[in-house]
């Protein structure tokens, strides 16, 4: 997985994967704004966070990574 899928999924799910700043960076560049640490605790910006980072999540391709196939 990249950093920036990292950062698709932290923002679509709100599950963290790496770091933090990558995922603040990603939400930043889609919402087309600074966005403060503060505004990941309101529920109608996560939702909007979410609603932009949709597509970008659903075109994270699966590869074959698993060691036992």
């Amino acid at each position: 997985m990249t950093k920036r899928e990292a950062a698709i999924v932290g923002a679509y799910t709100g599950i963290m994967l790496g770091k933090f700043s990558d995922m603040q960076s990603y939400v930043e560049k889609i919402m087309e704004r600074p966005i403060f640490t503060h505004e990941f605790a309101d529920k109608r910006t996560v939702e909007l966070i979410k609603g932009k980072a949709k597509l970008d999540f659903l075109a994270i391709e699966i590869t074959n990574g698993l060691s036992n196939e």
